[in-house]
């Protein structure tokens, strides 16, 4: 019987399992490999008879801060909805990209980052991260129709509410496909 040769590879994918098993290189480990898809993979837009139609609603919020705050959906603005959380390695993956968006668009698009964490703890995570996204906090139930079990789940919605863009797991954010449409439904000619 021949003897197998021990090839470095295979010596490699041992270690990256033992380095995924423990507790404190697991994260670091996957929010790594999540960057490595949100460089790959950007988001694309529904074609318009792929679209679904939210009835116009008003979630309610509020703030890091604890300020009351109201996002009208389908009323007039362009809207960007994240559920994220800060322990949620793909979530961790894709906020350098949106808080890119968020600093371009801010002002055109309403953006909604929605995360059902402690308030403090949300405020740690952004500013260790140096993160400048408008994080806010349910007080409301998640409405049917955007409700998803696994996050991030990202929405953009066209100013009448059209869900254009439906995406879960790690995306790039702030590619030129996502501003393009972004600037064509800001402009409202989007097709």
């Amino acid at each position: 019987m021949k003897k197998k040769k021990f090839k470095l590879s295979n010596l490699l994918f041992i270690i990256l399992i033992a380095l995924m098993i423990i507790p404190q290189t697991r994260k670091p480990i996957q929010i790594a490999l999540h960057q490595l898809s949100v460089s790959i993979f950007s988001p694309s837009a529904f074609a318009k008879a792929d679209q679904t139609q939210l009835p116009p609603f008003t979630y309610k919020l509020s703030s890091i801060d604890g300020v009351a705050r109201e996002a009208n959906i389908g009323q007039g603005k362009v809207t960007f909805i994240s559920y994220w959380a800060t322990w949620c390695p793909p979530c961790i993956a894709e906020l350098p990209s949106i808080a890119q968006l968020y600093a371009d668009y801010g002002n055109r698009v309403d953006f909604v980052l929605i995360t059902q964490e402690d308030p403090e703890v949300v405020k740690r995570f952004l500013e260790k991260k140096q993160l400048n996204i408008p994080a806010v906090f349910p007080k409301m139930n998640t409405p049917e129709i955007l409700y998803e079990k696994s996050i991030p789940t990202n929405y953009v919605i066209d100013k009448t509410g059209n869900i254009v863009i439906k995406e879960q797991g790690a995306k790039d954010w702030n590619s030129d496909s996502v501003r393009e449409i972004l600037d064509n439904l800001i402009t409202a000619s989007y097709k």
